[in-house]
């Protein structure tokens, strides 16, 4: 690794004001969180009044906050998206988070500008043309592994951000229009109908079912807790966990987690660091297996693996946690090393696959009596997906993030100055022209009551460390006054790192880069005619609309991906070349048929929707 200190950031996910401070308050260096509209995640829309007190807290911690302007506009969109942009930048915000190049060709502020993971950023000349377009941050696609990462930044230079956790998009982000040909429902427009997580049947070109009823393209969840130091060797200077729909105890309980993870790794090399400042209190222990997740896998971070989809059940399974023995009338007996509770949720897949769900409603020993018994067999594997004691830990969870600070009380020809100092070199001092004081009958409990008062620093957002009493006599000083001398000092220097805090600026200035290919089909995603313009600025030809400005398309791709279903079956033409004679596969439910191709050179498996929507 390069011997340079490198500054690390945990970007966590909020839905809302409340799951923000809790991401801040867990650990996050930065947040980011969708506006009033043009967010990837329609549903999770904020007031920017909010999103300003969210900044405002997070700026107490040097923490950032981005707001998420990534969704395709469409022309009449385009002017609000930029006032939208405008008014992030004048209450604080960090930066944008984009993927409309139209907004490119609008007259923006000096706010970084990031580039979505749904401009498809998987090759070094797509990352080499968006930093020389003027992105402060790339989001590099879920599916590049190690050595792909390395090669982009060997390459480049801009800050490159990676998912960690959470959901996969089966396709590659900003290459999915499945959902916007079934329904309408663009997934470049934040309003993705999830067709992926549907159960589908598999038949073969002479029409044998190979697969029926099942999820196939329904991946399992990410997780790269055991693969973050790996992750920065690359390259990776942002860290991300997905989840702008998730609640506040998933937030939480994965940012936690996260955190943990990365300070364990940051204190064991010097020329790692934070991306903010404080440090986190209390007495939560996470479990990121307890949060909502459909199993966890480490997806192609280190290539292709078995076992990345769960065809089952695209719903939460939690943690495995035993195995049925016996079962009665009422009751089975489990072989589980696990403490279980009453009210805890659990599931299990019956015989016939069908995820099956209960609550507990009594334990003794490995006994467990749930409030329904149907289904239920020897041998099954059990699933807690809602852990009582754990939810009830959440909701007892009182996290903190402090400051670590040095407190003086000084004393010059009796005038009383406090000071507070942190650990980004930020100092504020108050004099306190009307503390009353009295000489101190007993100089050794003056001196402990005046150490006890400046230290009552509470929900404040700084911890004491160091209290320095430096006074010319010993004097005695009502409780009140000293109260309020700490209130008035600890107010100010609030005030005083918010006005400290200095965003980043970038004055995006307009060029002719070349864009790496000088054609591009509706997949390049343009959609508005200042789009048009930028692509056209930079080289690009006999430019297409995009899916969404286009009439209904039929009989097209309408997804490409690394999950290749032949793979996960052990049916890879590389290995098994007489698979070829079953091709072409077709993938149906009872309402779309798709053909499925492979594309072996690339690695790829494309989704192509056909003209009839007959399966038989």
């Amino acid at each position: 690794m390069q011997n340079k200190t490198r500054s690390l950031e945990l970007l966590s996910p909020a839905k809302n004001l409340e799951c923000g401070i809790s991401a801040i308050n867990h650990g996050a260096d930065s947040v980011y969180i969708g506006g009033p509209g043009f967010g990837a995640r329609k549903e999770a829309g904020n007031p920017l009044q909010d999103i300003e007190q969210l900044i405002k807290h997070a700026h107490l911690y040097k923490a950032k906050v981005f707001l998420a302007i990534n969704t395709l506009l469409f022309d009449h969109e385009i002017d609000k998206a930029n006032q939208l942009i405008h008014d992030a930048y004048n209450i604080g915000a960090d930066a944008v988070i984009i993927q409309d190049m139209g907004l490119l060709e609008t007259n923006l502020p000096p706010i970084p500008i990031h580039a979505s993971t749904q401009l498809d950023n998987r090759t070094v000349e797509k990352v080499q043309f968006l930093e020389r377009v003027g992105f402060d941050q790339v989001v590099l696609a879920r599916e590049l592994n190690l050595d792909q990462i390395k090669e982009i930044s060997s390459k480049t230079n801009v800050r490159l951000e990676y998912f960690i956790h959470g959901a996969l998009c089966v396709c590659y982000s900003g290459q999915c229009y499945m959902s916007a040909a079934i329904n309408g429902r663009s997934a470049n427009r934040g309003e993705c109908g999830q067709p992926c997580r549907l159960k589908y049947s598999l038949k073969n070109q002479r029409g044998k079912v190979l697969e029926k009823n099942k999820h196939l393209l329904s991946l399992k969840d990410l997780n790269l807790t055991d693969h973050l130091y790996d992750l920065i060797k690359a390259g990776i200077t942002s860290f991300k966990i997905e989840g702008r729909l998730k609640d506040k105890d998933y937030v939480s309980n994965v940012t936690s987690h996260y955190r943990k993870a990365l300070d364990e790794i940051i204190n064991k090399h010097e020329n790692l660091t934070k991306d903010s400042s404080g440090m986190i209190t209390g007495n939560f222990d996470s479990e990121p297996e307890k949060s909502f997740n459909r199993g966890f896998t480490s997806y192609f971070i280190n290539g292709r693996q078995k076992g990345i989809w769960n065809i089952d059940t695209p719903k939460s399974m939690g943690e495995k946690i035993g195995r049925i023995i016996s079962v009665k009338k009422d009751h089975f007996t489990i072989d589980s090393k696990k403490a279980i509770h009453n009210g805890d949720g659990i599931c299990f897949f019956s015989r016939e696959k069908e995820l099956i769900g209960a609550k507990i409603n009594k334990v003794d020993a490995n006994k467990i009596y749930p409030n329904q018994i149907k289904a239920f067999y020897a041998g099954a594997n059990i699933y807690r997906n809602f852990d009582h004691d754990f939810i009830q830990s959440l909701k007892k969870d009182n996290t903190s993030r402090k400051i670590p600070v040095d407190i003086q009380l000084n004393e010059v020809d009796e005038r009383f100055t406090g000071t507070i100092s942190d650990q980004d070199g930020i100092e504020t001092s108050y004099i306190a022209e009307n503390i009353e004081h009295s000489p101190a009958t007993n100089g050794e409990v003056a001196f402990m009551q005046i150490k006890q008062q400046l230290s009552k620093m509470g929900n404040t957002p700084f911890l004491p460390e160091n209290i320095r009493i430096n006074l010319e006599k010993k004097w005695f000083f009502p409780s009140k006054d000293l109260n309020g001398l700490r209130r008035t000092l600890t107010e100010r220097h609030q005030e005083n790192r918010l006005i400290n805090y200095h965003n980043k600026t970038i004055h995006f200035s307009v060029n002719n880069i070349p864009f790496p290919e000088d054609h591009k089909d509706f997949t390049n995603n343009i959609i508005n005619n200042k789009a048009k313009a930028f692509y056209e600025r930079h080289g690009v030809k006999n430019i297409d609309w995009g899916f969404e400005k286009q009439a209904v398309i039929n009989d097209v791709t309408v997804m490409t991906t690394k999950h290749c279903i032949l793979d996960q079956q052990n049916l890879c033409l590389k290995k098994n070349p007489k698979v070829k004679e079953q091709l072409p596969l077709t993938l149906f439910n009872e309402k779309d048929t798709y053909t499925l191709e492979f594309d072996c050179k690339n690695c790829e498996m494309t989704v192509h929707k056909n003209k009839t929507e007959s399966n038989v």
